[in-house]
């Protein structure tokens, strides 16, 4: 018996948790229709006032007729009297009496539509400020909602924007070390054709200034034939020439 007891307990507080989650989810929602129903119960109150306000209306007027009756008896009276007819004079007495009855009871009457009057009057009065004073404050926490919408809905694009920047960043400078490398290839390249440039410069002045082995030409193979061969010395120191065709005689 215990244990229904406490799972009945149990599911009341769930029931109360959800019932209290709702609630706070919607309630902004909840706290608008407050306010509506609060607005029509104001408005109802105020139709009441109205209603009221023509009935006493309705009943000053009798108790004006009724007081305009007295006046009008009250003199019929004076001048029967005056005629010394009594039995007139009491026919309208009581016809008299009977109408200030009616004045007393109208004017208690009036009496209690003034009251209710005056009282629905300050409570609308009231309600009425109250009801302001709810809708400022509604706006008022419409506007800090918002913004505290705003201010979250940033603080996530911030985060957000914050990793893709990381992101972006890591990538940049990724790019920028492959153009630092880049650069210092064609910078290097540049360099060595530069070099090799001077080089073979430098072998065509040396080669032209017969320091260095040229490259052979028809014209360099040519003027080496051409260059006649040295001469032979003998053995007794006497060159001897020896021409084409014609053989060396020894001594």
């Amino acid at each position: 018996m215990a244990i229904w007891t406490k799972i009945i307990t149990l599911f009341r507080g769930a029931a109360h948790e959800a019932g209290t989650a709702v609630v706070d989810a919607n309630a902004m929602r909840i706290l608008d229709q407050e306010v509506r129903d609060a607005q029509n119960a104001l408005l109802r109150s105020r139709d009441d006032l109205a209603k009221i306000m023509a009935q006493r209306k309705i009943a000053n007027d009798k108790l004006n007729d009724k007081k305009a009756k007295q006046a009008e008896y009250s003199n019929y009276i004076r001048e029967a009297l005056a005629r010394e007819n009594r039995a007139l004079a009491q026919e309208v007495a009581t016809k008299l009496a009977t109408i200030e009855a009616d004045i007393a009871t109208e004017g208690k009457i009036i009496g209690e539509f003034d009251n209710s009057i005056a009282k629905l009057q300050t409570s609308a009065r009231q309600a009425e400020t109250v009801i302001t004073r709810l809708k400022q404050q509604i706006d008022t926490v419409k506007a800090t909602e918002s913004v505290q919408r705003a201010q979250a809905a940033l603080a996530a694009q911030h985060a957000g924007t914050g990793a893709k920047l990381g992101t972006a960043l890591d990538s940049l400078e990724r790019i920028k070390q492959r153009q630092t490398e880049r650069a210092a290839q064609l910078e290097v390249a540049e360099e060595l054709a530069q070099a090799t440039g001077e080089d073979t410069d430098l072998h065509r002045r040396l080669a032209q200034a017969g320091i260095v082995p040229g490259e052979a030409s028809a014209e360099s193979i040519l003027a080496r034939f051409e260059t006649p061969a040295p001469k032979a010395l003998s053995h007794d120191g006497v060159a001897q020439l020896s021409q084409p065709g014609v053989a060396s005689k020894s001594s």
